[in-house]
């Protein structure tokens, strides 16, 4: 893990976040595209790469709760919802929260509510927590094609030029499980 602690790569991957570019970093399962929320330009990047509607609306994945309530409807959460989110983070669910009014369509998509995470991995702690906010989320795989488990993988889909935190996925097989915080409802398997 101490290649992980003391990632190289991670000063060049801050940079390219605040320069408004596209990133790919490990996640729980497969290698994870992202930007900074905030920048419709990075945003609108990141949707043209993966060729993905915006409407779908993205994932934000955290270091923790507190960087996700500029996004969410804390309020709008019950402390037995909040309980249920809290017994399962940091790990590798992901709550579609009801979001904030001001939340950029960017993220939301067609949708009034966000799909937000509190990453376990160690790489994706350490990315939000020195950038000091969440990043988007979203596998890193080209529309039709499988998920990059590998920086190798990630290069033959992107080429050379994409910024990459350097380390290992975590050990799970299937990306992020994705439930409802208001009802708990099941809307991706994990």
């Amino acid at each position: 893990m101490s290649k992980q602690e003391n990632n190289s790569a991670m000063p060049a991957v801050l940079l390219a976040l605040q320069q408004e570019e596209v990133i790919a970093y490990p996640t729980e399962a497969v290698f994870g595209l992202g930007c900074d929320p905030d920048s419709e330009k990075a945003v609108n990047a990141l949707l043209a790469l993966k060729q993905r509607p915006w409407q779908k609306g993205l994932i934000l994945i955290a270091a923790n709760y507190e960087q996700l309530k500029p996004y969410v409807n804390d309020a709008a959460l019950s402390d037995a919802q909040r309980k249920a989110i809290f017994s399962v983070w940091p790990g590798p669910v992901t709550w579609v929260i009801p979001a904030r009014p001001e939340t950029p369509r960017w993220l939301t998509g067609s949708f009034d509510s966000l799909a937000v995470r509190v990453s376990d991995h160690p790489l994706v702690q350490q990315l939000c927590t020195q950038y000091g906010k969440p990043v988007v989320s979203t596998s890193a795989n080209l529309s039709g094609q499988e998920p990059c488990r590998t920086i190798d993988e990630v290069r033959m889909q992107f080429g050379p030029l994409l910024p990459v935190l350097t380390g290992l996925v975590g050990g799970r097989l299937n990306p992020s499980e994705i439930r409802d915080a208001l009802t708990g409802k099941q809307f991706r398997q994990g």
